[in-house]
């Protein structure tokens, strides 16, 4: 497995603290960030997942806990927008750059607005997507929200 990736090159470039962390992929999981955090051994609510949507009809990046469904209407608002839904898995793909399974919110092909639920405040690290299926990059949220200029916001009821 390669440990370079767009997103690693773009922490590096951003000068930010991360380490990474690899696991065996399952493809037939039914939920990705699930079975990350039981393969790296930490609690779902510290492994995040990176959600690609549309508000308003623009694209957006939504990052939340593995074990949580994100709600639209906060993502919209957010987002600063009134409607969200989920980007077509093709439409995530082509503008990431990355693998659905392996999306990450840095290093994008196409740069979209992010937000990261509140919930991340509460752990000194979290573990976010590294680009592709098994790479896990550990970062404290505070360095999230710099690299990505992004706000905090409750994404989940």
């Amino acid at each position: 497995m390669a440990k370079t990736t767009p997103a690693t090159q773009a922490l590096v470039k951003a000068k930010a603290a991360f380490t990474l962390a690899s696991y065996a992929y399952d493809p037939d999981a039914p939920r990705v960030g699930l079975q990350a955090a039981e393969a790296l051994g930490v609690p779902p609510a510290q492994v995040f997942k990176t959600l690609m949507i549309e508000v308003d009809g623009k694209p957006a990046c939504a990052i939340l806990p593995s074990d949580q469904e994100l709600t639209m209407k906060l993502a919209a608002a957010a987002l600063g927008g009134k409607a969200a839904k989920m980007m077509a898995v093709p439409d995530a793909e082509r503008r990431t750059g990355y693998k659905v399974g392996g999306v990450s919110p840095f290093g994008q092909r196409s740069r979209a607005p992010a937000v990261l639920d509140e919930s991340a405040l509460g752990f000194a690290a979290i573990y976010v997507n590294g680009g592709q299926r098994g790479l896990q990059i550990l970062i404290a949220p505070g360095e999230i929200l710099r690299v990505l200029g992004c706000a905090t916001a409750v994404l989940t009821r």
